[in-house]
């Protein structure tokens, strides 16, 4: 066998493997679906001859769940919590990010170090003096109690800083010769080059507030203030072991998720491969 053979049986296996990974991974979420088709006595049948549902596809184990749940209020709520998480942690981020970067001020590297520190600390650490605070304010079961957590974020700032080190200082220098103010210089040349961190941070934003349970959870214990996650935790318990009905608010729930990666899904992969490339 010569070089040019054993390198495309290489590239074949490699393939190979990388396509079972895929459709391992995959195999969850289509059981999810199918599950959501089926009767209760069918999703806790061992017969593998089930892995479709045997009689018929059950779309009222939807009905059913929509019906119990207010989802039209908890696809509001949680759309609502994504945006203004995302535009909180861009704003504060973004601003924070060009100081570290560009500016001088006592302390800096201290207080760059103290942020890098907080993305070492586990997130559950910060949970009770959060409560705390929302609590004192009186907020519980409101949505500023759901962004408050993503007003400022360790990891976007830090991402940010990068994206704002790796273009030249030259650009600023010859604003300033021009007579541009910090203002100026920051918000319109400075702050446009650096759109794909922004998009990257949005992105990544908005994936970590659609899969918070704990914190809704907590804070907005009543189910008409609350976001899908919160809610489909209190599904598990309401339908106990009525899995169809469970997967059904699942599949729901999952919707919105989809469509964005559906709208962002190049900027999804470049996001990743960004962050990725500097974390």
């Amino acid at each position: 066998m010569n070089w040019k053979a054993k390198k495309n049986l290489t590239s074949g296996v490699i393939h190979i493997f990388l396509i079972l990974g895929s459709l391992c991974m995959l195999i969850p979420f289509v059981w999810m679906i199918l599950t959501a088709f089926k009767t209760k006595t069918e999703s806790i049948s061992v017969n593998p001859f089930y892995i479709f549902p045997a009689h018929g596809w059950h779309v009222e184990n939807f009905v059913e769940v929509w019906n119990s749940y207010n989802f039209a209020l908890l696809y509001k709520n949680t759309l609502i919590m994504i945006a203004l998480r995302v535009l909180c942690a861009c704003l504060t981020a973004t601003m924070a990010g060009y100081a570290f970067a560009r500016l001088k001020f006592p302390f800096k590297r201290v207080f760059f170090a103290l942020i890098l520190i907080q993305m070492m600390v586990p997130g559950q650490i910060y949970i009770i003096p959060q409560y705390l605070i929302i609590s004192k304010l009186h907020m519980m079961n409101t949505q500023f109690a759901l962004v408050f957590p993503g007003i400022v974020t360790a990891y976007g700032t830090y991402l940010c800083k990068q994206g704002y080190q790796s273009l030249p200082i030259s650009l600023e220098e010859a604003a300033e010769l021009d007579g541009c103010s910090i203002g100026r210089r920051f918000l319109s040349i400075m702050l446009p080059l650096t759109r794909s961190s922004l998009v990257s941070l949005g992105i990544f934003t908005a994936l970590f507030a659609y899969k918070d349970l704990m914190w809704p959870m907590i804070v907005c214990p009543r189910t008409e203030s609350t976001t899908l996650t919160a809610a489909l935790a209190k599904l598990q318990g309401q339908f106990v072991s009525n899995y169809p009905q469970i997967m059904a608010g699942a599949v729901l729930a999952v919707i919105p998720m989809l469509i964005l990666y559906l709208i962002f899904q190049k900027q999804f992969v470049e996001g990743i491969a960004t962050s990725g490339g500097k974390l």
